[in-house]
Formats: C-alpha cells, structure tokens, sequence
C-alpha cells in the first residue's frame, strides 16, 4: 500500500464551497473520500499524490478545520508515526493557534498512540496548513491511502 499526505486552503462564498476550494487545492477534489481510522498497514510507502482518477473512492484521514470570521488563523495538521511493525496517523486542528502549538498537540498525540500499543517509533511525518481568513475560509490536511 502506498500513502500520501496533502493539504489545502481556500475560501467561498459558502462554507461548503470553500470546503470544495479546500479539497481542490489539495489535489483530492475529484475524488470520493470515505473516512478511516488511524492505522497504517506494515511495509507502507509514503509517496508523493499521484494523479487519481475521477470519481475513484479513496480512504483518508482528514484533519480539517473553517471560520467565518474574518481574521481567524485556521490550522489543520496530520501526523504519521511509523515503526518497524505498523503505524498510526493523528489529525488534529485549531482556531486562533499557532502553527507550532497545532503540530505539537498532534506529535503529543501520535506518540501517546503509538506508546500504548507499544510500537517504537522510527519516523514522524507530519502535513499541515494555515490560513488567515478573510470571510469564509477552510483549511485541510490529509493522509490518502492508495495503490
């Protein structure tokens, strides 16, 4: 199995619409993404997005979050941890926090599930996006698993 971590921003006249922008910008637009818990398989890749084709129904985790607010810092970040026998992926988000404090909070959480299962970790990867909105924006970052 191969994995890919992508991320996007946009805004829209709706918040759906930016949604969309989102998911666009990140390269996954054209595709149907079904929701997956946060398990890597053994002997995973991690490779550059490919092209997939439209329509296709593609597993993900997605960290995501959106303000109406003008001025808002919206942040989205994933991480993967692997190790040698399999690994686990962490989303998480924030509104008005630094980038720093966003992908900390994660790396604090991929490391407390991978302790529990007692897994030793070999490598961090983490994706993120921010974005200061300016009336209806959204911000995502996704693991997509493919072939």
């Amino acid at each position: 199995m191969k994995i890919s971590l992508t991320s996007g921003k946009s805004e829209g006249p709706t918040l759906l619409n930016a949604f969309d922008n989102a998911l666009i910008d990140a390269g996954i637009g054209n595709v149907n993404l079904i929701p997956v818990s946060s398990i890597i398989p053994a002997d995973t890749k991690i490779v550059e997005l490919p092209f997939i084709k439209e329509g296709t129904l593609v597993n993900c985790v997605m960290a995501q979050t959106y303000s109406e607010k003008a001025g808002d810092l919206i942040t989205a970040v994933v991480a993967v941890a692997i190790s040698d026998d399999f690994g686990c992926v962490v989303e998480n988000s924030g509104i008005n926090k630094t980038l720093d404090e966003v992908r900390k909070e994660a790396e604090t959480m991929v490391r407390y599930m991978m302790q529990v299962r007692d897994l030793e970790i070999r490598e961090i990867i983490m994706k993120d996006e921010s974005h200061t909105t300016k009336k209806q924006g959204v911000v995502l970052a996704a693991v997509v698993f493919h072939e």
